[in-house]
């Protein structure tokens, strides 16, 4: 049974991987409804907050139904990220989550995300700074290291654990590999079937079908997937892969009028939380996967993408619910 803290996770947990303009309120709560048993936000820049920049206060947004939620930050500043965790305990997560793991340049030119990997030693003072300043779970998603030369993974995961790290989701890929190439998930096991470990382990990276899943569960025993790009688009991946451990057997298809319903859904509740503009922009990079496999779509696809209102997509939702309601 894996826990954060003492919130239990249920054995071997699907978690819905903090994703950048994806896990927003609307897309964390489809993905809940299908099965995922956490989510994350989206990641929160500690400067960002800190600045009271728009945007930032935003993805503090959660809701119950969501829970068990943690909310993910990054930074390398430590006076700045404990201004956060103040901030952040505002919002009343689960926990919250510390992104040593992105590779975006962006972040890492700033020695944050993945640029952390560099600076161990400062990755290690910043969570433990951070779990002596709140009650809360302190959590860490973070990359096997900066590059094929320096994996200390192992080393790094004992240090987050004896500073007091309650869980640790590991990406099996270095920073030097963006997102090229395969995960490789043997450190990660490696880190949790290490018998100083007592922390939960969880794996990231390719878990895009359910025998993935399987095979992180079975093979690397590990304690939870995390899963991020096989979602957009598809939050009936989570009920996928829990229908496969019950059964051994893969869950059908969506059927032309639950994808419908659902791209209406999600755009309806996009809106509702970000206004039309934004909604619409946020939503359009969800619908290639929701309607993945239909024939001849480019078409619809583009109209779709390209529509600037909201009755202009959901004219478009008809059309394809009428075009190809004879195909599952």
């Amino acid at each position: 049974m894996a826990k954060i803290g003492d919130i239990e996770l249920g054995k071997f947990p699907l978690l819905l991987a903090p994703m950048e303009d994806v896990s927003d309120p609307p897309f964390r709560a489809l993905c809940k409804e299908q099965g995922a048993d956490v989510v994350y936000t989206e990641f929160i820049s500690s400067e960002g907050l800190i600045r009271d920049a728009a945007k930032s206060i935003q993805k503090l947004d959660i809701y119950d139904k969501e829970r068990p939620v943690g909310i993910q930050i990054f930074g390398a500043n430590l006076e700045s990220m404990l201004k956060t965790v103040e901030i952040v305990e505002r919002s009343n997560p689960d926990f919250i989550d510390i992104n040593f793991g992105c590779p975006v340049k962006k972040v890492v030119s700033k020695g944050a995300g993945a640029g952390i990997l560099k600076d161990i030693p400062l990755m290690i003072k910043l969570s433990e700074a951070m779990v002596k300043h709140t009650k809360l779970p302190i959590t860490v998603k973070t990359r096997l290291g900066w590059d094929h030369d320096s994996i200390y993974i192992q080393e790094v995961a004992e240090k987050l654990q004896d500073v007091g790290v309650q869980a640790i989701a590991i990406h099996g890929r270095t920073r030097a590999q963006m997102y090229k190439g395969a995960a490789n998930w043997e450190p990660i096991a490696e880190v949790k079937n290490n018998q100083r470990m007592y922390i939960p382990v969880f794996g990231n990276g390719d878990v895009d079908s359910p025998e993935k899943a399987v095979l992180m569960r079975d093979k690397y025993g590990l304690d939870g997937a995390m899963i991020g790009r096989a979602s957009i688009g598809n939050p009936w991946f989570f009920a996928a892969v829990k229908h496969f451990f019950k059964t051994g057997e893969h869950l059908g298809p969506p059927s032309i009028a639950q994808r419908v319903k659902t791209a209406k859904r999600h755009l309806e509740m996009a809106i509702a939380w970000n206004g039309e503009h934004a909604g619409l922009y946020e939503t359009r990079r969800h619908y290639t996967n929701y309607f993945k496999g239909i024939p001849h779509f480019k078409e619809y696809r583009l109209r779709m993408v390209t529509s600037d209102t909201k009755e202009g997509v959901f004219e478009v939702f008809e059309e394809v619910s009428h075009k190809f309601s004879d195909l599952v």
